[in-house]
Order: structure tokens, then sequence, then C-alpha cells
């Protein structure tokens, strides 16, 4: 059996990682150097970086956070995601150090771009990410940029079902950023999402992360700014997994 993740999710804004409540309201934590070198020391097994102020502000990918983040020779897969706009963006973003890209708006704006994307890069490159909102046992897409919400699209759906790429991560909008607990009730209504899912959004309890990677259809479970409550928090978390399919801890003390 393939071992699952844990992933880290840094959300930045205004050059800042920030804790953010149900893409509301954003809490500062610190920079986002100190922040990715700490998860890439305690074990998290991939870093995804989400820039969520550049497409709503009309900017490219933050290729100087990029080349800051490359020259710290960390271990750790880094995914990226944040302005790209272009097949162009996506390559430069990987070129820049990115092992993969974690892409949202454009599958609203011009989806077609992302299998021109995969036929570049290939399918293993690229995550969608999905913010969702459960109405009457029915996934809702969520558009952070205008705070309205509307059922998955056809184009999205083949996306998620065409070799186009590799995972989706499925943010629970109502619960990101809280302790209430990823609604598990999102997974029962992905059954038409044949690629495996990143499950994101209020997932701290470890009775909540073991459900999570227990479920077929779940590759990896994403963590945001637990991780940063104390030191080695993903060594801690793995520690209580030891029945689950996760991949052990590998973490470094010095």
């Amino acid at each position: 059996m393939l071992r699952k993740r844990i992933i880290a999710v840094v959300t930045v804004k205004q050059g800042w990682v920030v804790q953010s409540f149900s893409y509301d309201q954003y809490l500062p934590v610190g920079k986002v150097e100190h922040i990715v070198e700490n998860l890439d020391r305690w074990g998290v097994d991939e870093i995804c970086i989400q820039v969520i102020d550049r497409s709503i502000n009309q900017l490219g990918p933050d290729f100087d956070l990029l080349e800051k983040i490359a020259c710290l020779g960390l271990g750790t897969p880094i995914t990226y995601g944040g302005g790209i706009q272009s097949v162009e963006h996506a390559i430069d973003v990987i070129r820049k150090g990115a092992d993969r890209i974690c892409i949202d708006a454009l599958i609203q704006e011009t989806p077609e771009i992302i299998n021109e994307i995969s036929f570049k890069l290939g399918a293993q490159a690229i995550i969608i990410n999905l913010p969702i909102k459960l109405v009457d046992h029915e996934l809702k897409h969520y558009d952070y940029r205008s705070a309205q919400s509307s059922p998955l699209s056809g184009e999205i759906l083949s996306l998620l079902n065409n070799g186009a790429v590799s995972e989706v991560l499925l943010t629970d909008t109502e619960h990101e950023g809280s302790l209430a607990g990823f609604n598990q009730t999102i997974l029962d209504a992905s059954e038409h999402i044949s690629i495996p899912i990143i499950a994101f959004g209020g997932a701290t309890d470890i009775n909540v992360i073991k459900s999570l990677l227990l479920k077929e259809n779940v590759s990896a479970v994403a963590l945001g700014n637990a991780l940063n409550y104390s030191e080695h928090a993903v060594q801690k978390i793995k520690d209580q997994l030891v029945e689950t399919p996760v991949r052990p801890s590998n973490y470094r003390t010095y």
C-alpha cells in the first residue's frame, strides 16, 4: 500500500505567512523562510505554499519568494500556488525551484490552459486547489475572490477526471482555520472525483486526521497553522498515527 502524507499548507498574504479563517480573516504568523525551514526540519512530507493575493491583484507568481526558498536548500518537496496565469508561468515556477504547482483561479477563468500545462509538465506536477462548500449534500465551488459559490462545472469535473492533474486539494471552507474538524460528508459527496484527494480545513484533532487517512480516496491530509503551534508538531502527529498507512517520521533535531 502506498504511504499517505501529511502536507503543510503555508498561506502567504502581503509577503507574510498568515493564518486564514474561512478565507475571510487573517492573522500574521511570521516570515515565509522561517516557517518553511522549520517545517522542513520537522519532517513534513510536502510543503504547499499558497500566495493568496497574487491572482486577485492580477499579479503573476511571486518569483522573488521562490528564489528565496530555493536558496534555503530544503529537502522537502515544494508545491507553489498563486498568480499562475499561463503555461509560461507554470514552467517558470518549476524552473525557480518548485516541485509541483497548485492551480486555483485558472480552473474558472481559462481551464483549457491546464491541459496545456499538463502536456508540458506532466500530470504529476499539477494539483488543483478546490475550495468547497457543501450545500444540501452537493459540492459547491467557492471562489474566494468573489465570495460566491457555484456548482462544479462540467469543465472542472473533466479536469478532475481526464488525467491532466494528479491530485485535488479539497478545502473545507466552512472549517478552514478552525478546530471544528474537516466535514467528512464532503468526501462522501465526492464520488464523481476519480483522482486522489488531499483533505484540508479544520483537521487538527488526531482522530479526525486518522479517519481521513483511512479513507480510500484520500492520499494526504493537509494542515495549516496547526503545525506551527509547537516544535516537531509533525513528528508528534505521526507518532499517534502508527496504525495508519502514513509515511514514518523523518525529522532533524539540528
